[in-house]
């Protein structure tokens, strides 16, 4: 039985992961808060954003531009998008 939460994302009740995706405080408010779905492609963005922007997890300051990037993504704040960047219709 899938286990299902209410997404701060898309604001509805959706799958949620299947584990909390880090350790800690964070980890656990992402297990309880953040669909399956929204994390899916969280994660996609996120690779998009090391890549197009050149950004290395050894550097604080990248790791932490990434973590408010995040916290803008689930609360459907703006968000930081690559230069030129265009998502494919549906």
């Amino acid at each position: 039985m899938t286990r299902t939460v209410f997404c701060k994302k898309y604001q509805q009740d959706l799958e949620g992961l299947d584990k909390a995706p880090y350790p800690g405080p964070k980890g656990q408010d992402i297990f309880e808060n953040v669909s399956k779905k929204a994390w899916e492609e969280w994660h996609a963005h996120q690779t998009m954003l090391i890549n197009e922007k050149h950004l290395s997890m050894m550097d604080p300051a990248s790791r932490k531009f990434l973590q408010a990037e995040m916290e803008k993504f689930f609360s459907g704040e703006e968000y930081e998008k690559a230069e030129g960047y265009v998502p494919p219709s549906e």
